[in-house]
């Protein structure tokens, strides 16, 4: 071809699954609706083609795809090539690359006049049919119309492969010079791993358990899915590799005591005439019915009303499941999960401010938070002052509105309260002693003293307040960035 593949054609047959009993309504193939999503994601212009003839219920479904994923849809045969590939004009126009049609190798007959039209033919092979053509696969991008892939999970893959092949970046090329290229854990990862310059992971997201008081290495306490242990050896095997971020930088996130205890660090920062940036109060519990407890409470600097939290600060499902106290006596009959965080409850006006860190570059958004402690009380007092358990990736009673979205490199605060210029010093500080690329943490701002207080740090987290138009270039400076420096070594 030449060029890189500017447009993908799935046809029916590795969309659908296999014809289905007349009673039975069509249904997909299994990895369909992820590879769908990939494409979506990867910008290429993707159509979904099928055969005249086809039954209503299929088409029906075809059409639903389409319109799902943003797709197009085309009627494409042997004797209607022509039609089609004017109708892929008029939707697509020039999309600077060529075809890749992507089809079962049930419908062999088609192939000759498909390519005629200097299409790049993808061919799934039929279960049972792995063994044949076996060289075939890698010697065709190359030298032939044809690629025969084993897997539909293979297609992602292969068409990073082309278009690397022409100089390009994978999947589809953007003004930026990336585009991810989502990992397949179904397939072996090396001659996935083979194609990219950057890992880009949330391991986090791939934790089967965490125990804390096995090992005195943290990293051996964690239990990765098998496709992460795979991805996790293949990066030890490989120095070189550039990793965004290593599994070994992101292991204090996961420790609610560990970044508690790097928080205290942060006195480091305090200057005169500026106001204090901290973390909160806070106490390591291994029972709530430790004899002692008020006592090291008391000593810890800590007053009810305090909020409890799970150790683990996430990866597991009970990471988020929280209570905040108002009496002594409700600590020994608690449901936060053990060993627990015990930290000062910090009157913020409901406000929260979300920062996020890329690189060098620090964004913030204002969001509506937990209500003032005295508030609380009176929620809670309905309930005779039980503890207030939740799940922290759930809400609190919080007003219905975020407030505005900020950029940290900005001279102006929306709130009179902010340091800005405070809270950028410590997210450059965090940066340095996380070693991390990417991250977030939340601030809130106490009342009466102003003290900013840093009451979470998370790994990679959504972004979802920043705008896109922002986020992004960031997000990918970071990266090429952190690529850059790791080249240069």
């Amino acid at each position: 071809m030449g060029v890189v593949v500017g447009g993908v054609i799935l046809d029916k047959s590795v969309v659908l699954a296999s014809d289905s009993p007349l009673h039975e309504s069509p249904s997909l193939q299994p990895v369909a609706d992820s590879l769908l999503r990939k494409l979506r994601h990867s910008k290429i212009p993707t159509g979904i083609s099928y055969d005249l003839g086809l039954s209503d219920d299929k088409v029906s479904l075809l059409k639903r795809l389409a319109t799902l994923y943003s797709f197009d849809c085309f009627i494409l045969n042997a004797s209607s090539v022509d039609d089609a590939k004017n109708e892929i004009m008029l939707a697509w126009g020039d999309t600077g690359g060529g075809i890749l049609y992507v089809v079962s190798d049930k419908k062999k007959e088609f192939f000759p006049k498909l390519s005629n039209y200097s299409w790049l033919i993808v061919v799934l092979r039929s279960l049972g049919q792995e063994s044949a053509d076996v060289t075939e696969g890698s010697s065709s991008c190359e030298n032939s119309s044809m690629i025969f892939i084993n897997k539909l999970e293979e297609l992602p893959s292969t068409v990073c492969h082309i278009n690397r092949k022409r100089g390009a970046f994978p999947l589809y090329p953007t003004q930026n010079g990336l585009i991810f290229m989502p990992l397949t854990f179904e397939l072996p990862l090396s001659p996935q791993l083979q194609e990219f310059d950057i890992v880009l992971h949330k391991a986090t997201d791939e934790i089967i358990s965490i125990e804390l008081k096995s090992c005195t290495n943290f990293s051996h306490r964690i239990v990765y899915t098998s496709g992460m242990q795979d991805l996790q050896r293949y990066l030890e095997d490989h120095p070189d590799c550039c990793v965004i971020d290593s599994f070994n930088n992101i292991y204090p996130v996961l420790d609610r005591l560990e970044i508690q205890e790097i928080l205290l660090r942060l006195e480091d920062l305090k200057t005169e005439g500026r106001s204090t940036i901290r973390g909160p109060h806070f106490l390591k519990v291994d029972s709530f019915k430790e004899p002692d407890l008020l006592q090291r409470l008391s000593e810890a600097k800590l007053s009810l009303p305090s909020i409890v939290k799970p150790q683990v600060a996430c990866g597991v499902a009970n990471a988020h499941n929280m209570a905040i106290i108002f009496r002594n006596e409700d600590f020994k009959d608690l449901s936060v999960p053990l060993p627990a965080v015990v930290q000062e409850y910090v009157d913020h006006s409901s406000t929260l401010y979300k920062f996020y860190v890329l690189g060098e570059k620090v964004f913030y958004a204002v969001k509506k938070s937990t209500p003032n402690a005295d508030i609380l009380m009176k929620l809670s007092e309905s309930n005779g002052l039980k503890p207030l358990v939740f799940d922290s990736l759930k809400s609190l009673p919080t007003a219905k509105e975020d407030q505005h979205y900020g950029d940290g490199n900005c001279s102006k605060a929306t709130n009179s309260c902010v340091d800005l210029d405070l809270v950028t010093d410590a997210a450059n500080w965090l940066r340095g002693v996380l070693d991390l690329t990417i991250f977030g943490f939340d601030v809130v701002i106490q009342e009466g003293t102003c003290d900013h207080v840093i009451v979470d740090v998370n790994y990679l987290p959504s972004f979802k307040e920043v705008p896109d138009d922002i986020a992004i270039p960031a997000f990918w400076e970071a990266i090429k960035k952190k690529f850059e420096l790791k080249r240069s070594k």
